[in-house]
């Protein structure tokens, strides 16, 4: 039997900068109220948001993702050339192929990276994060770029009551790098596919393109099954996390979940006992659900206001369709 080398990556792997894009218009409650019988009130007390913001024909998935991506890559002070991977997960751009990631590689300026998408939902920034630390420790890549792009205002029916006022689009950047010490946690991840019907898109794309259905497919949810499985199964996961990381609730700075519904959010900080030091990201009040967008995009809002800071140690968790989840403990940029 042959002797294969091992890669030859460095010992260890951190997020050494971040970036985010949110598009121009900002959609306040007042404009989905026009498509469904709500109230302001019972949006805000459902869901804690208030605006969310939507895509113009510019703000494409590759457009945000490059946004993103340039300010990631100039806060961790590196130069595009020294992207050798891209990882883009995204459940919104509806080309199949080629991955949409090998165009944001070119537009970057980087040089013949590897480049792909995945398909993660709303835990597909914890899933990529993974990858890319993988890939970093492994030697495959030096720096990783590592996007959570969506465009939901495509897949959102507006008539739909349940799910109308929830989605917003935007994009989230971090670039990942070797580092000396442990600064990304392990990963704790799975799926509970008994449940994949609870977070689903209507019908297939091949319905609609049949002429099967008439309408464009959307994302559809049972609000209640995902609100209780969010508060109850996801607050275990991210224990775990903590666990497997080796710390405590205590040593938390900063606790940036996925940015579903502020309920959930509070509910999470309820059950994990988060003390009072601890600063928890609540960017779904102005920027709505934006699914793989949603963690970045909430880390790089806190540090840009100094609600967190470099150094702070922070529990990011994901979790949606699928049923998916991922967490970790990470250091911030």
């Amino acid at each position: 039997m042959a002797k294969i080398n091992p890669g030859k990556g460095s010992p260890y792997a951190r997020i050494m900068g971040v970036g985010g894009y949110r598009p121009t218009r900002v959609v306040p409650n007042e404009v989905i109220l026009e498509t469904i019988d709500s109230s302001d009130e019972w949006i805000r007390s459902r869901s804690g948001i208030a605006t969310r913001h939507w895509a113009g024909a510019d703000e494409t998935v590759s457009a945000m993702s490059i946004e993103a991506g340039g300010k990631a890559i100039a806060d961790a002070g590196i130069s595009p050339q020294q992207v050798d991977a891209v990882i883009v997960s995204t459940v919104s751009h509806f080309k199949q192929t080629p991955a949409v990631a090998t165009e944001i590689a070119d537009k970057i300026g980087a040089n013949k990276p590897a480049a792909f998408d995945i398909s993660a939902g709303c835990a597909g920034f914890g899933y990529a994060l993974t990858l890319a630390k993988g890939m970093v420790v492994d030697g495959s890549a030096g720096y990783v770029l590592v996007i959570g792009v969506e465009r939901l205002s495509d897949l959102t029916d507006l008539s739909d009551r349940a799910t109308a006022f929830l989605f917003g689009d935007g994009a989230g950047a971090v670039v990942v790098g070797p580092a000396k010490e442990p600064m990304i946690g392990p990963t704790v991840w799975g799926s509970e596919g008994d449940k994949s019907d609870t977070i689903m898109q209507t019908v297939p794309w091949t319905d609609y393109r049949d002429g099967t259905v008439e309408r464009f497919p959307a994302i559809t949810q049972e609000g209640q099954a995902v609100f209780r499985w969010a508060v109850f199964e996801m607050a275990k996961v991210a224990q775990q996390a903590l666990d497997a990381a080796g710390i405590t609730a205590d040593d938390l700075d900063v606790f940036i979940p996925h940015q579903a519904n502020m309920r959930i959010i509070d509910s999470m900080v309820k059950t994990l006992k988060l003390p009072e030091h601890v600063t928890v990201a609540r960017d779904v009040e102005t920027t709505g659900n934006t699914s793989a967008a949603s963690i970045p995009l909430a880390m790089e809002r806190l540090l840009a206001t100094g609600q967190a800071k470099s150094g702070d140690t922070a529990l990011v968790i994901g979790f949606g369709a699928g049923l998916v989840y991922a967490a970790t403990v990470v250091t911030l940029p």
